[in-house]
Formats: C-alpha cells, structure tokens, sequence
C-alpha cells in the first residue's frame, strides 16, 4: 500500500478524513495553545490566575445583590462560569476557524473539518488547565472549614467535559460554515451569547424561580418564573452541563440540604448527551453539505 493510499484511508469530505491528517491536528492545536500564552509574562498561571480573579468580584458582588443565599457560592460559581466560558470561548474561536484559513485552504487540500476542531480542541485543553483555578479554590474553603471538600464524586467531571466538548464542536463545525457565507454571524452569536449566560443559572440558583412561581400561585397568578425555569431546565444545554458539573463538585460537600434544583437524575445524563450528539450531527452534516462551496466565498 502506498504512502498516497494510506493518506486516502477515509472518504474525501468526510468528518473521519480529518484522521488522515491527525498529525496536522495535533500541531494546529499545539500551536493554538503555544499562541495564547506566547510573550506571556505569567504563562499558563494565567489560566488559573484570571477566573480566580473574576470568580473573587462576581462572588463579592452578586453575593450582596441576591437576598437568597447559596452554600459555598464562590464554588457553586466557579462551576458554572468554567464551563460556559469553555464553551462559549471553544465555539467563538471555531466560528471564524474557515475564514482566518483561506490562505491555506486556497494552497492546499486538506480536510476542513481540522479547522474548527483544532479550536475547540485547544479550547478543551485550556479548560482543563483552568480547572487549576477550582481546585485551589476548594483547597482553600477546605482548609477555611476544616473539612476536605475533595471527594470521589469529582471525578464525573470527566463525563460533564466528553458531553461538552462534543456539543461545542457541533456548535462549532455549524457556526464556522454559516460565518464563510454570513460573516456578520460573529455579530449574532455575540449578542445569543450574551443573553445565553443570563439563562444559565451561573451566579443566581434555580431555587428562586420556583420560589417566584410559588408566590405567583399563591397570588392567584399565572407561575411563569416556574415555566422559565422549566425552559433552562430542559432546553438549555449549558445549563443542563453546567448543573451535572456542580453534582460532581459543588453539590457533595453541602451540608446544608439540597433542593430539589440541585439534584441531577439520569434524565439530566441523557439530556445532555442528547443535545450533545443532536448539535453534533446538525453540525457535521451542515458543514459536509456546504464545505465544497467555502472555496468561493474565503
């Protein structure tokens, strides 16, 4: 078998063709990490030191602004911000993945779909990094209250992060095709994103919106702070990865007992795979589709 036959192992165009250049990938993601933290005078501190730093004001400041008190907030926090901003960073960088490639794509045939997963990989990765920042975190509240808050529920974080990162690079592989044909996309997704973080339950608990649709039943009224929190519940895939993460490290070192907001059951589990895999698919199958037509308009 020649060298040009094992290169071709996979189907021209195909999201597997991207195995063929496995090697490229690798340096594409390795470059994008060397990138972020080049002439950097902290390095990959940096990745731990700033949501340290952002998770110290939003604590400060929105502990002061919510009457309804949430055990351990700076944790409960730092969950949900790490992995929005994972996802929201990993997405943002894949939508401009194509365009920032013309120059290479205009030389050379390799598989498109590197592109945007390279980002996303790189993203992946510095997530991980950042989890640095968690983990000091909660090695300090443990030493505050005199009780290890590291238990082996941690570890299902690594379930929380396949599901992310599949749903991401769905999201990204579609919002890099729509950005070679519709280059004020970054726009949108700017402004979705902005309204997305407010519907994800990162500085405020769910347990407010139930008790808001209490009040509003009770009053005779129509409950739709229950309704709106039924709607981020199970239709909003941050969330849903967002409230499994804190079930692995928020959730099992409470003392206090749980609401039932904050408990995860395996409807949670398949939510998010679901979505997962759904924008995964919608994702590949409309970049194949549209990705022999980018050449004309990079």
């Amino acid at each position: 078998m020649t060298a040009e036959q094992k290169k071709s192992k996979f189907k021209e165009g195909s999201f597997l063709e991207l195995l063929n250049y496995k090697d490229l990938l690798y340096q594409l993601v390795a470059r994008d990490i060397k990138l972020k933290y080049r002439r950097s005078f902290l390095g990959y501190v940096w990745s731990v030191l700033n949501p340290l730093l952002i998770m110290i004001i939003m604590s400060i400041v929105f502990t002061m602004l919510f009457t309804k008190k949430t055990e351990l907030f700076p944790i409960y926090l730092m969950c949900g911000r790490t992995v929005f901003e994972f996802i929201k960073t990993a997405t943002d960088k894949a939508l401009g993945s194509i365009t920032d490639n013309a120059s290479l794509l205009k030389k050379t045939y390799v598989s498109k779909f590197m592109f945007p997963m390279s980002k996303i990989t790189a993203s992946m990765v510095d997530f991980v990094f950042s989890l640095g920042a968690l983990v000091i975190l909660i090695v300090v509240y443990s030493f505050k209250y005199h009780r290890a808050l590291f238990s082996f529920w941690n570890f299902g974080i690594v379930i929380v992060i396949i599901e992310a990162y599949i749903f991401a690079m769905g999201l990204g592989f579609l919002l890099a095709a729509l950005n070679v044909f519709f280059r004020d996309i970054k726009y949108i997704y700017h402004a979705v994103t902005t309204m997305w973080i407010y519907c994800s339950a990162i500085f405020y608990n769910m347990g407010s919106f139930y008790d808001k649709g209490a009040k509003q039943l009770k009053a005779g009224g129509t409950p739709y702070a229950l309704y709106l929190a039924k709607l981020i519940e199970y239709f909003n895939p941050a969330y849903i990865y967002i409230k499994q993460f804190r079930a692995f490290v928020w959730a099992p070192v409470c003392r206090k007992g749980l609401e039932s907001w904050a408990y995860v059951h395996p409807t949670d589990f398949a939510l998010g795979f679901g979505y997962a895999f759904l924008m995964f698919f919608i994702g590949v199958f409309a970049f194949r589709k549209s990705q022999d037509k980018f050449i004309l308009y990079i």
